[in-house]
């Protein structure tokens, strides 16, 4: 857990295959979604306004971070055969989510985990890692959820990693290795927020619509 924590705090994410050395990785460009350019097509919306209305949908935090990373180590991967989630991998995660270090974004329908996402945090600096769904959109929602808390908190941006078409739709882009490294810097000082999601933080999210 010490190593993944300096690694972050340098702007370094590890990625490999089972087989492989442990491999770390510092893009250039990095992949970023600042949050006012978040994306929320019109379907997207009618989607978030429906769960938000609903009385059996809804986001948690960190309520189950364990099986939000094994689903999204399960969850088929376009073009990629396998996962970079080893077992070594879920097990140093959920370390660093009990150290405080980790959460996940969970969005629960009639009581049941349907899709998420997890993601590392230290301080404001916010580094996305991967998502799973079991339902239409469920990832988009929990996105989507992260961008409201973010939104919410003032936190600007977060790291997205690779560059992907899906996160490139919702308003993900490429941007210079050292801009992303000196707004790190910046968030690594700040202190960080409380790590709990309020339905109010829909209506920030919202407003970035037109």
């Amino acid at each position: 857990m010490p190593t993944l924590k300096s690694a972050y705090s340098r702007g370094i994410f590890p990625w490999f295959s089972e087989g492989q050395p442990v491999l770390w990785w510092s893009p250039d460009p990095r992949m970023v979604l600042k949050v006012d350019d978040f994306r929320i097509h019109r379907s997207l919306r009618k989607t978030l306004q429906r769960f938000q209305a609903s009385t059996v949908c809804e986001i948690r935090f960190d309520t189950d971070f364990a099986t939000v990373i094994r689903n999204c180590a399960q969850a088929p991967r376009v073009k990629q055969k396998g996962t970079w989630i080893l077992p070594s991998m879920v097990a140093a995660y959920i370390d660093m989510h009990e150290a405080g270090l980790a959460h996940s974004v969970e969005t629960w329908v009639d009581g049941s985990l349907v899709a998420g996402l997890y993601c590392v945090a230290i301080g404001q600096a916010v580094f996305g890692e991967s998502m799973f769904t079991t339902v239409p959109d469920g990832s988009k929602i929990a996105l989507a959820a992260l961008v409201a808390f973010c939104k919410f908190h003032g936190i600007a941006q977060f790291d997205c990693q690779q560059a992907t078409p899906h996160l490139a739709r919702m308003g993900a882009a490429p941007i210079a290795r050292i801009e992303f490294l000196r707004a790190m810097e910046v968030a690594l000082s700040k202190s960080p927020p409380v790590w709990t999601f309020e339905p109010l933080y829909w209506n920030t999210l919202l407003a970035l619509a037109p």
